[in-house]
């Protein structure tokens, strides 16, 4: 009996205290957009893919900090797996003392998994992250932040010149 108890016992600590799964995405009723279309919500740091005509597949996302944030259309303009990272000119500005450039496939790779980036001028991007705990936060400078296996999802959901929409 001893024995049950303690492995019930371990059971319902690891239950309690292993972490939430880093992928929250599930299908909603959404209207307004045409299949293929990505929408991001920043004020309720959601992205949207739009899968039909009134569903699209929702994902928590991170986003940009107060200041930073931006709202507009763009669409995808490259996909890169385990992409290398090389801190923008807002980020080196910054004294966090980050290096310039990360290579990709590094756990301290800002990037995780996969980038989107993103057309219009910026250097924006929707990408993975090794930071998950920022999801759902006001955290980037601007990029659009996924867990990893979402932003994998998606990767392979979107194609080149999908629009993006970000509202604020």
């Amino acid at each position: 009996m001893r024995i049950i108890l303690l492995g019930l016992f371990a059971f319902v600590s690891a239950a309690i205290l292993s972490p939430v799964s880093s992928s929250a995405r599930d299908v909603v009723r959404f209207g307004g957009y045409s299949a293929g279309t990505i929408v991001i919500k920043t004020n309720e740091r959601r992205l949207y893919y739009v899968i039909s005509d009134g569903k699209a597949i929702r994902y928590p996302v991170g986003v940009g900090k107060r200041g930073m944030a931006w709202a507009g259309v763009a669409h995808i303009d490259g996909k890169y797996i385990k992409p290398g990272w090389l801190a923008p000119p807002s980020i080196r500005r910054d004294p966090t003392r980050v290096p310039d450039v990360i290579p990709g496939g590094s756990p301290r790779n800002p990037m995780g998994a996969a980038a989107m980036t993103l057309s219009g001028g910026g250097e924006y991007a929707i990408h993975g992250t090794n930071n998950p705990g920022s999801i759902g936060g006001f955290v980037s400078h601007g990029c659009i932040r996924m867990y990893n296996q979402d932003i994998m999802d998606l990767y392979e959901r979107v194609s080149f010149g999908t629009r993006v929409v970000v509202l604020r």
